[in-house]
């Protein structure tokens, strides 16, 4: 079985942006459907410490397997490509 990779969405529940990229993050994991992608919400309040150890400064934010890498939600399409490089180097 293949690798899977870990997509974390960094949120605050004051965060006006946080909600629409949610839907827009869901709507991409529902298009990509692949089950090596693990998809999990992180609340900036509930998980500080492990949020700041990441170096996340604004919300929202992307971590994929426990790397920031998205400081801001990123146009659909460049988080698809980011997705699909790293499915296909596991």
């Amino acid at each position: 079985m293949a690798t899977a990779i870990k997509i974390e969405l960094i949120s605050a529940s004051i965060c006006n942006r946080c909600g629409d990229a949610r839907k827009r993050l869901q709507s991409l994991m529902d298009e990509l459907d692949d089950d090596r992608i693990q998809y999990r919400e992180i609340d900036v309040l509930e998980e500080l410490d492990y949020v700041v150890s990441l170096g996340v400064l604004t919300t929202p934010a992307i971590a994929i397997d426990g790397e920031l890498v998205f400081t801001a939600m990123p146009s659909l399409r460049r988080l698809g490509d980011e997705l699909q490089k790293r499915l296909g180097s596991k």
